[in-house]
Parts: structure tokens; C-alpha cells; sequence
């Protein structure tokens, strides 16, 4: 796979250079690949199941049972698995499912097969039992009664569970699959199962599922989620993430294509046979290339079924933003400093830059939410490219939840130092008032362009302290000039952002809408309470907006001779 001789998408092969590189470097964080763990959930499948595992099939199977925690442990508590449809996913899962109740240690097991409606629960309820009946041994070990397989000597049990009648509550589950993730109207399964499994030493939650069509759904929040784990944006050691899908060109990657672009003969195309294998790992072997071949001349001749064929069995969202940057550009603008510590390299570059010029940009987030202040250093003196440096605010009482609840490591930003917290409920301004005064001493600051909402009584102080602060619309005929150019800074690698993570992370979150006339804005997200935050993006670009209005290069403000200019 890695030696480029079977077709693979990029997060599958990321997937696999993940597991690599932590057989090489994942003791440094007490992870440890257990080989006798891995073969022996295999070698389970083997002996009982009513079907040979295939290679791909062996890798998911021996990554979740394999890789151990420091506290002896599964490493893994959440797989997220993304497949086309037909390729194995709920037979497999069920088959986990019936390793969980019989051979994982664990007294009192709860295995759950879960989904929205009984009769989607009971479809992966019925793999497990059908497994166990094709086996002698599982026969006389496992007990049927209806809707339910138990062994009585170890209190364990697995049995389907849906969201009707209320089912969902008072579970300890210790290994849940939830089958169909994109049919998930809302993630009330999902965070039930996961909220019962707190009690259990190595719980595991199991999701499958095709892609979807639904970017506020469940589904398509894990898939961002696990894309940004394996790319290496989110670290996330508990995080298993296995998605299919088929290729952007290289230059569509790079302008933050996830998928093919429709226009474009370098992207892979679902019409090709080559590329099927991308998106269906088991074809031939599970999936038979006839029944895929069929449903592509019906797509063709059928465009009412063009978006369902796309969807599940080829892995693409029928309905999805483009990212402004894609991973591989913001990493080429790492520079010197792309695998160093970014807290080591912050810490180099406040002394470096002391006394350097810069201009700034500041976003006021809600009262609750992310507020971020970042300066842009231009070409000077050694400085052979540009340089972003950002600090990031947010309230105390935010952390928490969002470090559990969105998967966002707000908490290790904080420790890291590229998050200041602050007190209560709501955002302290005086924290980000002292954080420019503090700028304004050790760098020579020339000006901060800010977003006046929720501005005032901040810039007001600001400007009592001296702080050249100018007021910078955020219309899209305002913002049009310093989105562009940013993005072609991005593009061209042609400036440094010392893999700062609350930047990579927004970065990454970042979409452009443009207007009829090609104007482009910045799109925060329209729930304010989305995990996605962009505030790190928006002062980026306000601060080469203060650059731009100066001339980029030192001299002397344009709002000098002509005044401000508020659009």
C-alpha cells in the first residue's frame, strides 16, 4: 500500500502511516503495539467466523485490539469507519462485537448494536447471531433467546438497541456499534453510548458507515474530525480512523479539495474502474465488481441516482464546503522550522523578533467563545519570509466542555501555552489588552486593524494606552483584498507560521464564499456554538489588511494623507 502498488485514498493512507509511525515513535507517549492482541482477534475471526478476513479487514481488526495505553489498556476507545457500500462493514462489525462477549476479559460485558430504529439495530444483531449459530464452540458458549446472546457464567450480554421507547439510557456498555452513522438524524445515539462507557476500563465505540450528505450531521463531524487526526491538525491517541474515499488531483488538494473535483480530468473519477478499489477495499474479494459496475451505468443513465451511487459506493458528500488550504500547503508554510516543536520554536521567535516592526489584527469573539490577536511581521533585515504569531483567549468555564464534547484539545493548548484562559464564564478583555500592551513594548507596532463588533470599550482602552487601533469592516467588499492575498501567501509558501496548532486547526476549518463578482469573504461558521472556530484566520487577515493600508514594507500609513477609510 505504501509502496504505491494498491490503490489507496489519502486518509487510508494516512491511516496506515499513522500505525508506522508509532511503531517507531509511539513509546515516547506510552503506546505499544501488542502483537499477540492483534493476531489473536484474527486468528478469533478465522476459526469462528463465517467469512475470511480480508488484508484490510485485519489491519482495523488488529489497530483496535493491538495498540495498548500506558495503563496496559486499548489504546483506541472511538473507530471511525468510512467504507463503501457492500464491503463487509456491519459483518465485520458484528463479529467484533461477539469477540467483545466472549474472549475480551471483561466481566459483565455489555455489547450493544446500536442505531436510530429497531430494525436497523436488529440488521447487525442478526451478523453476531448468525456468526454464532455457524459455530460449534460460540453454540455451547453463547446462549440465544430472542433479540438477545448471553453467557451466563461471565453476566455478559449483546443485544441491538435503538433510540425508541427511550432505550438509550442507564447502559455501561463495553463495546457499541453503531451501524449507519450518516442516518443519524441527531448524535443522540452516539453521545448516549459514549457517555455510559466513562466507568469502563477499555471501552470501544465502533462506527460505520457510508458517507453522507449532511454537513451539520453526526457523521459528517466525525469525518471532519478523523481527517484532521490523521493529517495530523488533531492529535487524538484514542482516535481510530479508517476513511475511504477517492482522490483530488494534487493542485485541487492544494487549493483544499477533500474529494475529486467534478471539472477536472486529474481527479480521480468514479466512472474509472482504476480508482474503485479506493473507495471499496474489499472489491472482488467481498464486494463483486459486477453488482459496482452496475450501479455506476445506472448513475450514468439515471442522474436522479447519480448522487446516491457517488455517495455510498464511493465515499463522496454530495454536499460539501471546499476548504480554502489544504493541509499539505499550510504544512509547506512551516518553513525551516516543519517538524520542531512549536512550543520551542514560539519561544525562539519572541526573542527573535523582538524590536522587529509589525502590524496587527484583533477578532472579539462572542462573550463566551474564542477571541484571537495576531501579529504579521513583513520581510526584514534576516527575516527572509514573513511571520505570523497569534495568541489565542477564551473563557475558563469553555474548556471543558469543549475539550469533551467537540474533541477539541483546548485543555493541552492551555498547557502548551498557546492558549490563554481567563477567568469565569465570559471572556477578560484586560487579558487581551495586557497581551497587546505587552506586543506594543517587545515589537515595534505599528498598527491593529480590528472587527468593531464587540470592539468598543477593548479598542477604546487600547487607544487611550497609544495603540494605533483602525476599525476594518468585515463586509465582503472590505475584505476581499487581505482574504486574497493571504490565501495566496498560503498557496505560494510564502510565509512562516511555526506550526503554531490553534492556527493549523483554524486553518484547516477555514471556507471563502465568494459573491457574484468574485468578492471573497471569510465564512465563519452560522452556529455559534459549532467547533469550528476560523477567529485565528480572520485577525490573520486583518493583520495583512494593516500591512497592506501601510505598504507593506515600513513606510509611512496611507491613513496619513488620506485618513481612515471604513467600509
Amino acid at each position: 500500500m505504501l509502496a504505491g502498488n494498491i490503490p489507496t485514498g489519502r486518509l487510508v493512507f494516512l491511516a496506515v502511516e499513522r500505525h508506522l509511525d508509532d511503531l517507531d515513535q509511539g513509546a515516547k507517549r506510552g503506546l505499544r503495539f501488542d502483537q499477540d492482541a492483534a493476531a489473536r482477534v484474527i486468528k478469533f475471526f478465522r476459526d469462528f467466523a463465517p467469512f475470511k478476513l480480508e488484508p484490510f479487514q485485519q489491519f482495523k481488526a488488529g489497530s483496535l485490539f493491538g495498540w495498548k495505553g500506558a495503563d496496559g489498556y486499548r489504546r483506541f476507545r472511538t473507530a471511525y469507519m468510512e467504507e463503501g457500500k457492500g464491503n463487509g462493514k456491519t459483518p465485520w462489525g458484528a463479529g467484533i462485537c461477539v469477540y467483545g462477549l466472549v474472549a475480551d476479559g471483561e466481566p459483565d460485558a455489555e455489547i450493544y448494536c446500536a442505531a436510530v430504529t429497531k430494525e436497523q439495530a436488529g440488521i447487525s444483531y442478526r451478523d453476531a447471531a448468525i456468526m454464532r449459530d455457524a459455530s460449534p464452540l460460540l453454540k455451547a458458549k453463547i446462549a440465544k433467546h430472542r433479540n438477545n446472546l448471553s453467557i451466563e457464567k461471565t453476566n455478559s450480554f449483546l443485544r441491538p438497541i435503538s433510540s425508541e421507547h427511550r432505550g438509550l439510557d442507564g447502559k455501561r456498555p463495553h463495546i457499541v456499534l453503531i451501524d449507519e452513522v450518516h442516518e443519524h438524524p441527531t448524535s443522540l445515539v452516539v453521545d448516549k453510548m459514549r457517555a455510559g462507557t466513562k466507568a469502563r476500563r477499555q471501552a470501544l465505540i465502533l462506527e460505520i458507515t457510508n458517507s453522507g450528505y449532511n454537513r451539520e450531521s453526526v457523521c459528517f463531524h466525525h469525518h471532519e474530525y478523523s481527517q484532521k487526526v490523521l493529517e495530523g491538525i488533531l492529535e487524538n491517541d484514542a482516535w481510530f480512523a479508517y476513511v475511504c474515499h477517492l482522490d483530488a488531483c494534487a493542485e485541487h488538494q492544494k487549493n483544499g479539495y477533500l474529494q475529486p473535483a467534478g471539472d477536472c480530468d486529474k481527479c480521480d473519477s468514479w466512472l474509472d474502474p482504476e480508482t474503485w478499489l479506493k473507495a471499496n477495499p474489499g472489491l472482488d474479494a467481498i464486494l463483486p465488481r459486477k453488482y459496482l459496475q452496475e450501479q455506476v451505468t445506472e448513475g450514468v443513465a439515471m442522474p436522479s441516482k447519480e448522487n446516491i451511487v457517488r455517495r455510498l459506493n464511493f465515499c463522496m458528500w454530495t454536499q460539501q464546503d471546499v476548504r480554502a488550504i489544504g493541509a499539505q500547503a499550510w504544512s509547506a508554510c512551516a518553513g525551516v522550522d516543519r517538524d520542531a516543536d512549536p512550543v520551542k520554536v514560539r519561544e525562539r521567535w519572541l526573542e527573535e523578533l523582538r524590536g522587529f516592526y509589525c502590524y496587527g489584527g484583533v477578532d472579539i469573539g462572542c462573550t463566551d467563545d474564542m477571541t484571537a490577536f495576531l501579529l504579521l511581521f513583513p520581510k526584514q533585515g534576516p527575516l527572509l519570509k514573513p511571520r505570523a504569531l497569534p495568541w489565542f483567549f477564551t473563557p475558563r468555564e469553555s474548556v471543558g466542555l469543549r475539550t469533551q464534547q467537540d474533541r477539541v484539545p483546548y485543555d493541552t493548548w492551555e498547557k502548551q501555552g498557546f492558549l490563554t484562559v481567563t477567568p469565569g464564564q465570559t471572556t477578560d478583555y484586560d487579558f487581551i489588552r495586557a497581551k497587546v500592551n505587552r506586543c506594543a513594548a517587545d515589537f515595534d507596532l505599528r498598527e491593529v486593524h480590528f472587527d468593531p463588533y464587540r470592539a468598543v470599550h477593548i479598542v477604546n482602552n487600547l487607544l487611550a494606552d497609544g495603540i494605533r487601533m483602525v476599525k476594518h469592516s468585515q463586509g465582503i467588499l472590505a475584505m476581499h483584498d487581505p482574504v486574497v492575498n493571504v490565501l495566496s501567501m498560503v498557496r505560494g509558501a510564502e510565509f512562516e507560521h511555526g506550526n503554531n496548532p490553534v492556527l493549523t486547526w483554524m486553518a484547516d476549518n477555514l471556507v471563502v464564499r465568494a459573491d457574484a463578482q468574485g468578492n471573497q469573504q471569510m465564512q465563519k461558521p452560522e452556529n455559534p456554538k459549532s467547533p469550528k472556530k476560523i477567529d485565528g484566520m480572520v485577525a490573520f487577515a486583518l493583520a495583512k489588511g494593516a500591512q497592506d493600508a501601510n505598504g507593506g514594507d515600513g513606510g509611512g500609513s496611507v491613513y496619513e494623507t488620506r485618513g481612515v477609510l471604513v467600509l
